[in-house]
């Protein structure tokens, strides 16, 4: 009966915080939630702290996704001039500058993608290196200086954990790094096969693409699908 009862409170307790989320996610703007940063080691309730941690989060994933919706437009549009279309294949590091190059790497990333990966990088905002260097990707970087050294670095290993000002600027070097990056091809040719069939982007299929995100990497795909799955994140997949 005491077990019951302690029970009954415990999820009076969790439904009540949510209730609260779902407030104050309701009057504050979505650009401003983003602005406050929680304390996840703080929270109790695994449900609540999950919440939260999306609600941080999906603002900043939105809004670079609104960016390169748009800046996708300008290319198909043919509005860009020819020293801005050269900026963009430097900076996507193209040899060729074409509208269909352009658009295979300048495209967006699904949010549940993005979020599953961050739980899992980040163990949900409570890692070291997200707390206190906003980076929720376990970003390396491979320059003397380029950020961080972690503590449990191997003997002879020269990677750096990189440090960002803002959630926003991790998020930004994310999404370049995947849209980028040799590593992760297979991952564009899957997104652009699914623009070419006009069928929606989901995370499921492009977690497929993450084999080279970290070792082993089949074991982490699944991971990342599982993560997808049992938080249904792709309710948040809205923006193809």
């Amino acid at each position: 009966m005491v077990n019951k009862y302690r029970n009954t409170k415990k999820n009076l307790r969790t439904l009540f915080l949510l209730l609260a989320l779902f407030t104050v996610s309701s009057l504050v703007s979505s650009a401003s939630l983003s602005s406050f940063k929680p304390s996840f080691d703080s929270i109790e309730s695994t449900v609540v702290r999950k919440e939260v941690f999306f609600n941080y989060l999906l603002p900043a994933i939105n809004k670079k996704n609104a960016e390169i919706v748009k800046l996708r437009a300008a290319i198909s549009n043919n509005e860009l001039s020819d020293n801005q279309l050269i900026e963009l294949a430097k900076k996507y590091r193209l040899e060729t500058i074409s509208k269909e190059e352009l658009l295979k790497v300048i495209d967006i990333l699904p949010p549940s993608l993005v979020l599953a990966q961050a739980a899992n990088e980040s163990n949900w905002g409570r890692s070291r290196f997200s707390k206190e260097f906003n980076n929720y990707f376990g970003i390396w970087c491979f320059s003397e200086g380029c950020g961080v050294i972690p503590n449990e670095r191997e003997e002879g290993a020269t990677h750096e954990v990189a440090t960002f000002n803002s959630l926003e600027d991790c998020i930004d070097y994310y999404v370049l790094n995947i849209n980028r990056s040799y590593a992760y091809e297979d991952l564009r040719l899957m997104r652009k096969n699914q623009r070419q069939k006009f069928q929606p982007i989901s995370g499921i299929l492009l977690a497929e693409g993450l084999g080279n995100y970290a070792f082993p990497g089949e074991e982490y795909i699944e991971s990342i699908k599982s993560l997808i799955n049992f938080n249904q994140l792709e309710r948040h997949d809205f923006m193809n």
